[in-house]
């Protein structure tokens, strides 16, 4: 590639099919897709389907279903993540051999209060304790990036988790190796999602560092919450995907974005090509935002 190019954008969106899709992921979608499309990117979708003792039976398709309904498309065949298992191994296996990664014999009861694991076995599984699950070791530093919406940000991952699992004592792979290597396996060039998620930028910056790949750029949309400051989730009654007909609960997802089209967009079409339009993120408000609010606090 000529050093003057820049490489294609491709954002994603990735829900796990744990439910019905709800409006907190309607808002990462719709705000996923406006960026790629602002900057004549792709858009593909990934079903996270890695847990399946959490999964409801046919909530992947329903969810497609649904973003279909709002007129959201990948535009690559859907990926499943169950599938990209054999790639996961590959990606644990080389940390493993480069002492980036070691077996762990402890039991979440086992750690302490706060959550944060000690290191217990980082030089060794104490005597006694059998090889349950796989933590990446962390390298003993701060990791800065910019996030494109909340500005810059600065983690300590060693002092807010600790070494974290990245293979699960059941034998899945956890979320954060995951999604690491699916990323990078797509092409995935920026990661548009919820603030809820920003937690682990720092984790998963460091796993791409790991593994020798370049990080996707971030921006984490607004934490959206119902009037009284609660996230919204899944199993509300009020969600607006399920309460309102597509093009209403469009307009409050594009509204909780800073991009409320006017009054005479009622299309679904035509409340997208406004919002790609004047679409900016400066716009996007830091959060959290309140559905049902104009105005959200930045």
């Amino acid at each position: 590639m000529n050093s003057r190019e820049q490489p294609a954008v491709l954002g994603r969106f990735a829900p796990s099919p744990t439910g019905e899709l709800h409006f907190g992921s309607l808002v990462a979608a719709a705000g996923s897709w406006l960026e790629a499309r602002s900057r004549q990117g792709r858009w593909i979708v990934r079903i996270e389907d890695i847990d399946p003792p959490r999964e409801v039976a046919g909530a992947a398709e329903r969810q497609l279903d649904t973003l279909a309904s709002f007129g959201l498309v990948s535009d690559q065949p859907v990926i499943r993540q169950s599938r990209l298992r054999q790639q996961h191994d590959i990606a644990l296996a080389s940390l493993l051999q480069a002492g980036m990664a070691y077996f762990c014999g402890c039991t979440r009861k086992q750690l302490p209060a706060n959550g944060v694991y000690p290191g217990t076995c980082r030089d060794g599984i104490p005597e006694g304790r059998k090889p349950r699950s796989i933590r990446f070791r962390l390298p003993n530093r701060a990791i800065e990036f910019d996030d494109r919406i909340q500005g810059r940000q600065c983690q300590q991952p060693t002092l807010d988790s600790g070494d974290f699992i990245i293979r699960r004592a059941d034998g899945l792979i956890a979320y954060q190796l995951a999604v690491v290597v699916d990323d990078a396996i797509a092409g995935v060039t920026e990661v548009v999602r919820g603030a809820d998620l920003m937690e682990s930028t720092g984790r998963q910056i460091l796993l791409f560092e790991a593994l020798g790949w370049t990080p996707p750029s971030y921006c984490h949309l607004p934490l959206v919450t119902d009037e009284n400051g609660r996230k919204l989730s899944k199993s509300d009654a009020d969600d607006p995907v399920a309460k309102y007909p597509p093009g209403e609960a469009l307009r409050l997802a594009l509204r909780a974005l800073g991009h409320e089209p006017p009054a005479d967009c009622r299309t679904i079409g035509s409340q997208w090509n406004w919002a790609l339009e004047h679409w900016q993120l400066d716009r996007v408000p830091r959060g959290p935002v309140a559905v049902g609010m104009q105005a959200a606090v930045r």
